[in-house]
């Protein structure tokens, strides 16, 4: 009895903190539910966390530009009301989420993480139109998986951390493979019309192709050993 009486303490530990308060949590938000939510305001407290690189590459109207990474992050925030809504995104939402947890911190009553990042964004085809194509583009990809052999791509991104854990055996495939199996692995970053066309929302994402049609794919992280099993 003992025993359950402590575990139930230690779990309401979880939701108060200590000014007696319901401890509170970023959370979540679709897409869709962003996109609503800026059609009843316009001026919602958005904020960018990204690089200036990343925002430079494309970003969501009006969102102000505060890398979560760079100098002052708490500096610059503080600017912002804190006792309104404030909403945050990245790129998956790793670095939003971090960032979110530190506005609670600071003092900031009401945060939201963009489920998911701009990538689930740009995928719900909410993104403005832009005709400026960046990297290869929906025909030469079509052309790439044509192929009398097997063809496995990889998207991935530098920043992404389950896709910096595969890049070791990634690397190696095209030669590990050869003769076998055409390797493309391409950098979201640097064919953004491609990922925005096929709608990848999820990185890492590895897709297997055959005669042009996908016959197995993978999102997320996905070990050596578990990979192989899908390759010839």
């Amino acid at each position: 009895m003992k025993k359950q009486i402590l575990a139930f303490f230690s779990a309401a530990l979880l939701f108060w903190n200590c000014s007696g308060q319901p401890a509170k949590n970023v959370e979540n938000i679709s897409a869709l539910a962003l996109s609503e939510q800026l059609k009843k305001d316009p001026k919602i407290q958005l904020i960018d966390v990204r690089t200036p690189g990343e925002y430079a590459g494309g970003h969501i109207a009006d969102a102000p530009n505060i890398d979560w990474n760079g100098d002052n992050f708490e500096q610059k925030v503080a600017v912002f009301d804190k006792t309104k809504p404030v909403y945050v995104y990245c790129k998956v939402g790793g670095r939003s989420t971090a960032a979110g947890h530190k506005l609670l911190a600071m003092g900031f009553t009401e945060v939201y993480n963009l489920e998911g990042g701009i990538l689930k964004w740009d995928a719900a085809g909410l993104s403005d139109a832009n005709d400026k194509i960046v990297g290869m583009c929906s025909q030469e990809f079509a052309e790439l998986i044509q192929s009398d052999q097997k063809v496995f791509v990889n998207f991935y991104a530098p920043w992404c951390e389950p896709c910096k854990k595969m890049a070791p055996y990634m690397d190696q495939l095209g030669e590990k493979y050869k003769g076998k199996l055409t390797v493309a692995r391409l950098n979201a970053d640097e064919h953004k019309t491609l990922v925005r066309d096929m709608k990848v929302d999820t990185l890492p994402l590895v897709q297997l192709y055959e005669n042009g049609k996908v016959v197995w794919q993978h999102s997320g992280y996905l070990s050596e050993a578990e990979l192989q099993k899908h390759l010839p």
